[in-house]
């Protein structure tokens, strides 16, 4: 599986421009190719699979397409190629920016969004009676669980609608954007009925915000039951 960078020359240009003062462009949200593996038995369920900062979604569609789970249809979008400011403002395929590693460094909203929105417009079209999910990888992790904030919320961060009904959630190694919300008792109830598998390695660093968001889950289903 790929996890490397391979950059183009116009990625070059991008960033050349950035760090040596040239035009400003608009910041803009072009995602890439998109990869299907069609379910090799009944259609049962759709998941969304993100892949992580730097990598596409051909490499994760190859590594899905051999999984024994012949009623899942999965659907790997690319991310954007934009400037990622810890990089120094070289461009990346990522879902958002990402400026800072500390807990609490500022989160980029609009990009959170844009990928969030992405995801939630590849779920439209399918069929009604079809589970629908979001997963993910690092990055894509990081996204998959602030879908689950929106379909919590009913909304994005930018207060348009959040229209998708998800059956379930999967981050691996991933973290969650947002950490800090303030309570809300119809959201704690959507979010308890909603299944999320967290997966970390054991030598990876558990992004604390995650512990203390599954903790405020669990009480806030208590405390409302």
């Amino acid at each position: 599986m790929h996890h490397g960078f391979v950059y183009s020359f116009k990625q070059i240009e991008l960033y050349c421009n950035n760090v040596s003062g040239g035009r400003t462009v608009k910041r803009a949200f072009e995602f890439g190719r998109t990869y299907v593996v069609r379910p090799k038995g009944k259609h049962q369920a759709t998941v969304v699979w993100l892949h992580g900062l730097g990598d596409n979604g051909s490499s994760w569609s190859q590594l899905l397409e051999t999984l024994p789970l012949p009623n899942i249809k999965w659907i790997c979008p690319t991310a954007p190629t934009q400037p990622i400011s810890i990089f120094g403002g070289f461009p990346s395929t990522a879902w958002f920016d990402v400026g800072d590693l500390s807990e609490d460094a500022p989160d980029d909203l609009e990009g959170l969004d844009a990928s969030a929105a992405h995801v939630a417009n590849l779920l439209s079209t399918e069929p009604a009676d079809i589970k629908l999910g979001v997963g993910g990888f690092s990055m894509g992790a990081a996204i998959a669980l602030y879908s689950a904030t929106c379909f919590a919320l009913g909304k994005y961060e930018n207060g348009n609608l959040y229209p998708s009904n998800l059956s379930a959630i999967v981050g691996l190694s991933g973290w969650l954007p947002c950490a800090k919300l303030e309570r809300v008792e119809e959201a704690a109830r959507r979010i308890a009925s909603l299944p999320i598998l967290l997966c970390h390695g054991r030598g990876i660093h558990l992004d604390l915000s995650c512990v203390d968001v599954v903790d405020l889950l669990h009480q806030q289903d208590q405390e409302t039951n």
